[in-house]
């Protein structure tokens, strides 16, 4: 065998192991996307009058409406008139057996904006969420000198968001 193609086989011996020993690394890039839908959930404090003298004059009481949503969604809430047989926006009906005690539930101090649906005079409150709560409150009043039996009176309303 010629000497320089013997030198060369030898030397390619020697080079093969080197190359299949280099270390090679390739890369890519991945696309991560996410839509966060719009997300709100409402929650309710109780509205609780205590004791009403039906000689006495009005009684007041206020509840929290607590609003979360995820951020910049628009929103209206809802209160409908309540389980209380003929209840309207404007006096809603609290029951103890058959017997009713009017009340009613205002979305401002003042008592003069009664909170509905937005229909029959009533009307919505609306909002804008955050990233945190957002809280409303709902005002209640019981007019003074009902004439109504003694018992536990109790009604249920139900609190809708639009959003």
């Amino acid at each position: 065998m010629n000497p320089k193609f013997k030198a060369l086989i030898i030397g390619l011996a020697f080079a093969i192991p080197s190359i299949q020993s280099q270390a090679a690394t390739a890369t890519s890039v991945m696309a991560v996307s996410a839509t966060v839908l719009t997300a709100c959930v409402v929650v309710a404090t109780p509205l609780t009058f205590g004791s009403y003298d039906t000689t006495a004059g009005a009684v007041d009481a206020s509840a929290t409406v607590n609003v979360t949503c995820t951020g910049g969604a628009n929103y209206t809430i809802a209160l409908d008139t309540g389980a209380g047989t003929g209840a309207i926006f404007a006096s809603r009906k609290m029951t103890s057996g058959l017997n009713l005690l009017n009340y009613s539930v205002y979305s401002d101090t003042t008592h003069a904006t009664v909170w509905g649906d937005g229909t029959l005079g009533s009307s919505v409150v609306s909002g804008t969420g955050s990233l945190g709560t957002v809280s409303h409150t709902a005002y209640g009043r019981i007019a003074g000198s009902q004439a109504v039996n003694a018992g536990v009176y109790a009604d249920v309303v139900t609190v809708t968001l639009n959003y």
